[in-house]
């Protein structure tokens, strides 16, 4: 009894804490007040956005010394220690980002977030804390206009390309194997936690001559440069357990996840739409060590995964279903040296391995895969004048594949090709004026597998229109070699590279706390492969006749001036694609694309209650399916897709969070599309079955603890 009424006490006290008001006035150098700025005490919920006087008032239960942070889009973020008992009627002055507000900011196809992106249509929180996104990078990104909500996949699909047309990059190094395992209509997620990254940088199209190997987009993910303290983070969830530890040293630190996943118990309790033998189960962790030399930093970047899976998944032609046992290890390492030398030249260096190993059983037949991935990268760039920089630099990629099969029954194979791919390219940056700039580059690349040399010319400008906003345009040549499914049988078959053509024209607004952006985009595809049997096979006839195009409209609109403490975005998205490729008998939209896509995401936050709530609504038109009792080929259309969720942070103390999200939450129930079998029944007619969600809703429930000595620091940022 003591002990109950000592918690009771203990509790109430948390209730009560004595409240201290901070206020002041936000101004630019000159003094113009400056309206829809995010102020708040560091590591908690408490703050507010100033009115279009600039003014600001706010209570808080934090005391003593804390840091108060004031950020602004176009404006250097200020954080200062300050004593919140004597926080009052305070003047403060931000300076403005030159970066962002005096030179022209070339945006065709880039979407940023992070603290350094210099237009930034996502913050860092944002990865994390948009609901639906669990957590996930891709799912996240997914709510930004150019990307397609693939449900039964989950990777990142952009502007009516495939998923294997995007390459992900970190620290400027390609990641070959960025998603877990899976199998048919199972989605996947990103391998990457959003923990160790300080920014993201997604472009749709139109990117820079330093990356290749993408027909479609390049994600582009930045680990810490470094950390402000040690720390420990622990996590508690429906799903498994993390464990993070950060070190610091004077010139070097490390950081270490951890995470345990384990769905079986979750799934005992929510009923699934798939008849597992053993859920999904995994155990990965992540590590950055860093160390900063005079003129550079190095990073040492390591991550694994081990994966097991185990259902039946029923199959349209055949009477039981069919059980897939999948095993999975992945292994990816990544050095990185960014520091300059000489005269003024910046260096960037960098090498990489990955390694992934697939043990796939299906029914009595074995499939066992494992890909060896390396590169080898080196930049030298530099500021020549204050009118033009010059970077050039060159790529190794390295992959080695092997696959065998073995029915167990009367054939048994294997297949596997080996693949050097030398690049370099040169790009300069050239500013004519504060309102206009261009990038022009050109990148050569020599494929040792194909036996062929492709030269693919980058452009894109810049022009400030006003303070407020600018146009720009890009255009570019991209080459991919073509995916697994094709190039495994190379022994067989000469392939040659798949290649398109972007052309990108953009138009960006900002002014405080809004950000409105639209652009106008076309791709030619050309070199696709196709080939003429109903299955991919190694004994299909390929041929690299296939051909594409992709144009559309895509908006943004992000605003927090609305309503105080009331963050939301807008994205729309329309499509018209058409390809002929794979087996296609003419030229049709793929079953991926959905003509028109809008999400609107909202983040409220409630100070009184220490918390975020946040909604997502995700929608998509219906997408196209073949249906063999038609006549015409891909003639069937789904039902339109929808998708509300909502999760809710809470501030248990500084250091403690409670968080809880929810998928889907009306239970709509989307499908994907159709699977039909490959012969007609008694009747003639071709029987078929939905692919649907594995569930009709996802929760999630999470309570995270972090131990520091700055007792600012919590997960508010990991969420």
């Amino acid at each position: 009894m003591k002990t109950r009424i000592t918690f009771i006490l203990l509790l109430l006290s948390t209730l009560t804490f004595a409240q201290n008001v901070i206020s002041g006035k936000v101004t630019d150098q000159k003094g113009k007040p400056v309206a829809g700025a995010n102020i708040y005490i560091d590591g908690t919920y408490d703050g507010a956005t100033s009115s279009e006087t600039g003014e600001f008032s706010f209570e808080t239960t934090a005391e003593g010394n804390q840091f108060i942070v004031i950020s602004f889009l176009l404006f250097e973020t200020y954080k200062k220690e300050i004593d919140v008992t004597n926080f009052k009627d305070q003047v403060i002055k931000l300076r403005e980002n030159m970066n962002a507000l005096d030179a022209v900011v070339i945006t065709a196809g880039t979407l940023e977030s992070g603290d350094k992106a210099r237009v930034s249509v996502l913050k860092p929180l944002d990865i994390v804390t948009t609901a639906g996104s669990a957590g996930n990078i891709v799912a996240a990104l997914q709510t930004l206009p150019g990307t397609q909500t693939v449900g039964e996949d989950g990777r990142l699909f952009v502007r009516g390309g495939e998923a294997s047309e995007t390459q992900t990059f970190v620290d400027g190094i390609r990641v070959a194997q960025p998603y877990g395992a899976t199998t048919n209509n199972l989605p996947t997620r990103s391998r990457f936690s959003p923990f160790l990254f300080s920014g993201i940088a997604f472009s749709t199209g139109g990117y820079s001559a330093e990356y290749g190997e993408a027909l479609s987009s390049v994600l582009l993910l930045n680990t810490n440069d470094e950390e402000d303290h040690e720390k420990t983070d622990i996590g508690l969830m429906t799903v498994g357990l993390s464990l993070g530890n950060t070190q610091k040293w004077k010139k070097s630190s490390l950081s270490v996840n951890m995470a345990y996943i384990n769905l079986a118990p979750y799934q005992a309790v929510i009923p699934q739409n798939v008849d597992w033998n053993n859920p999904y189960q995994s155990l990965g962790g992540e590590t950055v060590y860093r160390y900063k030399f005079t003129n550079g930093i190095f990073k040492l970047y390591a991550s694994f995964d081990s994966e097991k899976f185990d259902l039946n998944q029923k199959n349209i032609n055949f009477e039981n279903p069919i059980r897939t046992d999948m095993n999975n290890n992945n292994f990816y390492l990544n050095s990185s040296y960014k520091g300059t030398i000489g005269t003024g030249w910046q260096l960037t260096s960098g090498i990489s391995y990955g390694y992934s190993k697939n043990k796939l059983k299906y029914d009595i037949t074995d499939v066992d895969s494992d890909e060896n991935a390396a590169q080898l990268k080196l930049k030298l760039s530099k500021k020549v004048s204050n009118f033009f920089r010059l970077s050039f630099g060159t790529d190794c990629f390295i992959t080695k594949y092997n696959q065998n099969f073995d029915d167990n029954v009367s054939i048994s194979g294997a297949n596997g090709y080996d693949s050097n791919i030398f690049a370099s390219y040169a790009e300069g940056d050239i500013a004519f004026s504060k309102n206009l700039a261009l990038k022009v580059g050109l990148r050569y690349s020599n494929n040792s597998l194909l036996n062929e040399n492709n030269i693919a010319p980058r452009a894109s400008l810049g022009f400030k229109a006003s303070k407020s906003s600018q146009f720009s345009f890009a255009y570019g040549d991209f080459t991919q070699t073509p995916v697994v499914d094709y190039i495994k049988y190379s022994k067989y078959h000469q392939f040659e590279s798949e290649k398109a053509r972007h052309y990108i024209l953009n138009y960006t607004f900002t002014k405080p706390g809004q950000l409105l952006r639209t652009e106008l985009y076309y791709k030619d595809y050309s070199n696709l492969v196709q080939y003429d049997t109903q299955d991919i096979q190694y004994n299909s006839v390929f041929n690299n006749n296939g051909s594409g195009y992709a144009k559309g409209f895509d908006l943004l609109w992000r605003d927090s001036n609305l309503y105080k403490n009331l963050e939301y975005w807008i994205s729309y998205s329309y499509i018209d694609s058409e390809r002929q490729y794979k087996n296609f008998p003419t030229m049709a939209t793929p079953n991926f694309i959905a003509n028109h896509s809008l999400s609107v995401v909202t983040k409220y936050f409630i100070t009184d209650w220490k918390s975020q709530v946040g909604f997502t609504n995700s929608f998509s038109s219906g997408r196209p399916y073949n249906d063999p009792n038609q006549t015409q080929f891909m003639s069937g259309k789904t039902k339109s897709y929808n998708s509300l969720s909502f999760n809710w942070a809470y501030l248990l103390t500084t250091q403690k969070i409670l968080y809880f999200s929810v998928s889907n939450i009306l239970g709509t129930q989307n499908v994907f599309g159709y699977d039909y079998a490959k012969t007609p029944d008694a009747s003639g007619v071709y029987q078929r079955q939905a692919v649907v969600p594995t569930a009709d809703r996802f929760f999630f429930v999470g309570f995270f603890w972090t131990i520091s000595q700055n007792k600012n620091e919590n997960q508010l940022k990991n969420l």
